[in-house]
């Protein structure tokens, strides 16, 4: 709501005067509440019109002092004006706090970005990971983008986000940016760690993202079949690079690891498990947790194959992993090769271990998501897929237990 204030200028003497010029002060009275401040000027009482608060005279002094007040006047303006437009209370008080600059330092959201980014930065390689920071970096362009675009300018005080304000940058993400779902809703996700951020803080009284919701939906995850599988296991590759991607692939589509996890295990990660077999016993990057591993046959096939290789006895490395765009490149040749009509890329792995190698064969989907690494159970319920095959073997099991009824 609109306050509006009265800004009078008067003389005061001080407490010892003994006659001479006054001091000039300004009082602000907003809603009957007064603040004095002294101008830093004086005045001589017999040049001073009280009714006008102004001095009278028409000489160089006199009307220095008055264009002096006049600016005054004016800056007083443009605080009481910056004052409504960030939703701030205006009070005789917060208005000479904002005139004087020492009003409660203001929170700008770009600004936030901007250290947010340079502190995740520093701390790559030590809880992140360069693609997180790519993540972060394209939220700040987005939103610089759009602050351009609705607002003519390039930040914004964290106080007037809100409801709308989330809305339009959703909109201006899919519109003008071509986000998809996913992606406008990681953005927004950056966006709502800021906010959360502010409100920690106390920066910020309100909630915007109250009555927000993502209508974005998880995408549906590819995976290979068996048939698939065994389609590229058996393929004879001349190329040697091809073959060695194939070998790679084929390890994680029997292990579950990522393309960064496969990429640094170590020999020295190869233990005996707690069956006398041998087990990967090695931390998820992503999440730093744990994750123990019961080796297949298929998947230690793969490692002795790897042995004796060069690179890997070096740098007591189990495969020799090449770049991921490498990795999807040719992955992308071994599926046209192997006529699979998919868009093969190395994360299918994963999702093919959960779904075809472990849950279609049984595996309970608790047993598949600690050999993931997973924290939680909902992660692994969007790699594992329930097949077809797999409720027509649970429900004829059923229909035996009822034929006997």
């Amino acid at each position: 709501m609109k306050s509006n204030f009265h800004l009078l200028y008067y003389l005061r003497k001080q407490k010892v005067y003994k006659g001479g010029p006054k001091a000039i002060y300004m009082r602000i009275t907003v809603g009957g509440k007064r603040a004095e401040m002294s101008i830093g000027r004086e005045c001589e009482p017999g040049k001073w019109n009280s009714s006008a608060g102004r001095a009278v005279g028409t000489k160089e002094d006199v009307r220095t002092l008055n264009t002096y007040l006049d600016s005054l006047q004016s800056k007083m303006r443009i605080a009481h004006q910056a004052l409504l437009d960030t939703g701030q209370q205006v009070t005789a008080v917060s208005l000479q706090g904002q005139f004087t600059g020492k009003s409660k330092k203001s929170i700008y959201l770009m600004k936030l970005f901007t250290e947010h980014n340079a502190r995740v930065k520093e701390l790559i390689g030590n809880g992140f990971e360069a693609n997180t920071l790519k993540g972060y970096i394209t939220s700040e362009k987005h939103l610089t983008g759009f602050l351009r675009k609705q607002y003519v300018k390039d930040d914004i005080q964290i106080s007037e986000l809100n409801y709308a304000f989330i809305n339009n940058f959703e909109h201006y993400l899919r519109a003008d940016c071509k986000c998809s779902d996913i992606s406008a809703a990681k953005y927004i996700k950056h966006l709502k760690k800021m906010v959360n951020h502010c409100m920690a803080n106390g920066w910020l009284k309100h909630a915007p993202f109250i009555g927000y919701k993502s209508t974005a939906k998880a995408k549906e995850r590819s995976y290979l079949t068996q048939e698939e599988i065994d389609k590229i296991i058996v393929k004879e590759f001349v190329i040697g690079r091809l073959q060695q991607v194939r070998d790679i692939f084929i390890f994680c589509c029997f292990t579950g690891l990522s393309y960064a996890d496969v990429k640094k295990l170590k020999r020295t990660e190869i233990v005996i498990g707690i069956d006398g077999e041998k087990w990967i016993f090695t931390r998820r990057q992503k999440t730093d947790t744990s994750s123990h591993i019961p080796i297949l046959p298929s998947a230690f096939e793969i490692i002795n194959r790897y042995k004796e290789n060069p690179e890997c006895e070096y740098r007591d490395l189990v495969l020799p992993v090449l770049s991921n765009q490498k990795m999807n490149a040719y992955l992308k040749e071994i599926a046209d090769v192997c006529c699979i009509d998919k868009h093969l890329t190395f994360h299918i792995a994963r999702h093919t271990f959960a779904t075809t190698i472990t849950l279609s064969n049984g595996v309970p989907i608790e047993t598949v998501s600690k050999i993931l690494g997973h924290t939680a159970l909902k992660t692994t319920q969007h790699y594992a897929k329930v097949l077809d095959i797999k409720v027509s073997q649970d429900m004829g099991k059923l229909k035996q237990r009822f034929s006997h009824i």
